[in-house]
């Protein structure tokens, strides 16, 4: 899975979930990572992590996940269940998850306002 910048129209509404500090997921995105749960073993969850690398300093990470660690925060929001480590919740504070469908294609987005700058392609970005 891969993060991306897009053009596609408005996200659908997000709130803030009770239990997410400043990280909103789209009902568009919930929708995509229940659907693809759906296909992985019971309990399997979706992480979203930040990593050092990519072109711009950091990236996003999207794996899924049957571990629960400590210090994971769990969103659970229409049937969908998502993993931030508190490390990538820090850089993730205030960031929408969204997921987009257009001409080049399918993918997770995150609106990061903490990022100053990112790469073309949206999977990196420096603070």
């Amino acid at each position: 899975m891969q993060a991306s910048s897009s053009t596609q129209g408005p996200a659908s509404p997000s709130a803030v979930v009770p239990g997410s500090p400043g990280v909103a997921i789209t009902d568009r995105a919930a929708h995509r990572i229940s659907e693809i749960l759906a296909s992985e073993p019971a309990g399997s969850m979706l992480r979203i992590s930040v990593n050092g690398g990519g072109c711009s300093g950091f990236q996003y990470g999207f794996d899924v996940d049957a571990t629960r660690g400590d210090d994971d925060l769990l969103i659970e929001q229409n049937g969908a269940a998502i993993l931030i480590d508190e490390t990538s919740l820090e850089y993730l504070k205030g960031s929408t998850v969204d997921f987009v469908d257009d001409l080049i294609g399918q993918a997770f987005r995150i609106d990061n306002p903490q990022a100053v700058a990112s790469c073309g392609c949206g999977t990196s970005f420096s603070l």
